[in-house]
């Protein structure tokens, strides 16, 4: 099996703009592969009106203060913007970064903030989803230096759209999140080059099946699609500490225990507990990590993540 890879999603909430760049520059320097936001523009852990900062910006800032690790959206919200301008986003982005950036996308979930904002949620999730393979499909075109015009019947009005410049990767990643069986697991097959997804090994060994029938449907192979799992590891010498550490890094983001403390993508625990838990989900194709870390930014876990757990998981 392949070696483990890892990247690291900084949580934009309840933080200021020093913490989180200096957060992002440590992720660069301890060798991470990649780095993500959010595309929030609530927070989305405890009160929804907490400090957050917009993820487009974000990563701007962080290209220019780090100089290897590449850098997404785990993903970006389909309604907040038409698939033209995501498209002139994520190539003005590689620019920036000298061809680091990585599409995240995703169907949008959180009604509140489109709510606030005046966006338009959709009549329904699977609304969403149509306009996010509609849309996908529009930027693939586009980010290849082809031209995209509107689907009959489609949301977009696209008129022969084309973009200079290209992206300086020859084919910029596009990464979609989510596990939906008949829509975005069907996205994913059509356009994806990384896919996240977060679960039991019992569920996420299903959606894998269901994912190659997609693959076979669409004629793809489904070994073009790097597989990534979230997940949200607080790393001490005892699993206790690491619980008193996650109850520390909620009440940061006013969050009471209550509301996360049965999420199964929450993994307090020792180097080797995190590692048996990415040992039990990397047979099944999930050779990247991608852990989620909430301000402040807890420099041991992100030391021991990649300084410990990677080795006993690459070893094992």
């Amino acid at each position: 099996m392949s070696d483990l890879r890892l990247g690291i999603l900084l949580w934009n909430q309840s933080t200021d703009w020093p913490a989180y760049e200096a957060a992002a520059r440590r992720v660069d320097e301890l060798g991470y592969e990649h780095l993500w936001a959010w595309d929030h523009l609530h927070a989305i852990f405890g009160e929804p009106q907490q400090d957050i900062f917009e993820g487009w910006l974000s990563l701007a800032a962080w290209a220019k203060v780090t100089s290897r690790v590449r850098l997404g959206l785990l993903v970006g919200a389909i309604p907040f913007r038409n698939p033209g301008l995501v498209a002139k986003l994520a190539t003005t982005l590689d620019h920036i970064s000298a061809g680091r950036a990585i599409l995240g996308l995703g169907g949008a979930w959180f009604e509140y903030e489109h709510t606030a904002h005046g966006i338009d949620f959709g009549a329904s999730p699977g609304t969403r989803l149509r306009w996010l393979d509609e849309a996908v499909g529009a930027i693939r075109t586009v980010l290849d230096g082809g031209s995209a015009s509107s689907l009959e019947g489609g949301r977009y009005e696209l008129k022969g759209l084309r973009q200079e410049p290209l992206p300086l990767q020859k084919r910029l990643p596009i990464m979609i999140g989510g596990s939906g069986e008949k829509k975005t697991l069907r996205t994913v097959a059509r356009y994806a080059d990384m896919w996240n997804a977060m679960g039991t090994p019992e569920k996420l060994a299903h959606k894998v099946e269901v994912l190659r029938e997609h693959c076979v449907a669409v004629g793809r192979d489904v070994g073009e699609i790097e597989f990534t799992v979230g997940c949200k590891p607080i790393i001490r010498d005892s699993e206790a500490e690491a619980r008193r550490v996650w109850k520390h890094w909620m009440d940061r983001n006013k969050t009471p225990m209550s509301e996360v403390e049965d999420d199964p993508t929450f993994w307090p625990g020792t180097p080797e507990q995190i590692a048996q838990r990415l040992l039990e989900v990397k047979p099944l194709g999930f050779n990247t990590a991608i852990a989620e870390v909430p301000a402040p930014y807890d420099p041991e876990t992100l030391e021991r993540f990649i300084g410990q757990v990677k080795p006993l998981v690459d070893r094992g």
